[in-house]
């Protein structure tokens, strides 16, 4: 624990990647998709497009600051966010400003470079909140509570939303809840600390297929029913963020502090694009409590899933193994 001399905020800055873009040695950039990154494993994966020869990538961020970062009253002045990426194994360091959206808002945003050749790996990136306190400038007031992982090579951000994955026999199991869905060979409960996945060992080789990976055919059908399954889990993680919010006085809904808020934030671009985080959120809210708009918005939320879930690649995938063996078997 560290202590310090003067008055800081007692809780952490929120951070977010809304977007990357790769620029390549044509000038030309590629804005990749949003499973390029991932918000619950504050990851990136620069590799996702498969571009061996890009120069730099383009990080648009946001970053909100707690309740009473900016207030009139508080004990600092000339607040600054800076977003800060660094390499232990280059001993390379970047920082740039970011810009508060408006000038009451807690909300802050910005993009970072990251260039190619500064890079080996794997890079940190943070984002700390500076301020002029006892007029001293430049001291920490308040930071991220863990770094973003900007992998330079990875071709996923890696395991995406954190799950508690178990596996039972549905019909006998000692979950009695579970006794029900018998018939199911999976079952998504976002009730708990984690998403909790319950796989059914009572459908005959499913087990198996999950958890082995022989090659051929039988890896895209593993990485398919994956990806199935990675849809339900988002869209169910949604559905559970959403409905119980908790509701300031003047009605607008407030971000869960658990990995609920963290995936509104990462989904919500998708739900309602072209939003703020807030706004968008109060969007869904008044659409889900009101008497229009929350069956029309369902199509988004699967969109939202099925995006993060990878599903189009693969399918793309398993249709490229079946054209092979087609061609395979022809005489």
């Amino acid at each position: 624990m560290k202590f310090y001399p003067y008055k800081r905020l007692n809780r952490p800055v929120t951070l977010r990647v809304t977007s990357v873009s790769l620029k390549l040695p044509d000038g030309s950039r590629d804005r990749l998709d949003t499973s390029s990154f991932s918000t619950p494993k504050r990851t990136v994966a620069l590799g996702v497009a498969q571009h061996e020869d890009w120069v730099t990538a383009r990080i648009a961020l946001s970053a909100t600051l707690p309740p009473g970062a900016t207030d009139a009253d508080a004990p600092w002045s000339e607040v600054r966010v800076l977003a800060v990426l660094t390499d232990g194994d280059t001993n390379v360091r970047t920082s740039v400003d970011l810009t508060q959206d408006g000038p009451d808002s807690k909300e802050w945003s910005g993009t970072i470079d990251v260039r190619r050749d500064d890079h080996a790996g794997r890079a940190s990136l943070a984002v700390h909140a500076v301020a002029t306190v006892d007029d001293i400038p430049g001291r920490a007031i308040t930071e991220t509570d863990g770094d973003w992982k900007i992998d330079t090579t990875a071709e996923e951000p890696l395991e995406g939303l954190a799950l508690d994955v178990k596996q039972t026999g549905f019909s006998k199991s000692a979950r009695e809840w579970l006794r029900p869905y018998a018939d199911v060979p999976w079952i998504v409960d976002a009730s708990g600390r984690l998403p909790l996945v319950m796989i059914n060992t009572d459908v005959e080789g499913f087990s198996d297929l999950l958890d082995g990976e022989t090659g051929g055919m039988e890896n895209k059908v593993h990485e398919l029913l994956l990806s199935q399954m990675a849809t339900d889990v988002w869209t169910a993680v949604f559905h559970s963020a959403i409905g119980d919010l908790e509701v300031e006085p003047d009605g607008s809904p407030v971000f869960p502090t658990d990995w609920r808020g963290e995936v509104l934030r990462d989904m919500l671009p998708d739900v309602v694009p072209g939003f703020r985080p807030e706004d968008a959120l109060r969007q869904v809210q008044r659409r889900r409590t009101g008497d229009a708009g929350w069956v029309e918005l369902q199509t988004r939320i699967h969109y939202a899933a099925v995006r993060r879930a990878g599903a189009r690649q693969s399918l793309t995938n398993m249709l490229r193994a079946l054209q092979r063996n087609n061609r395979e078997d022809l005489p």
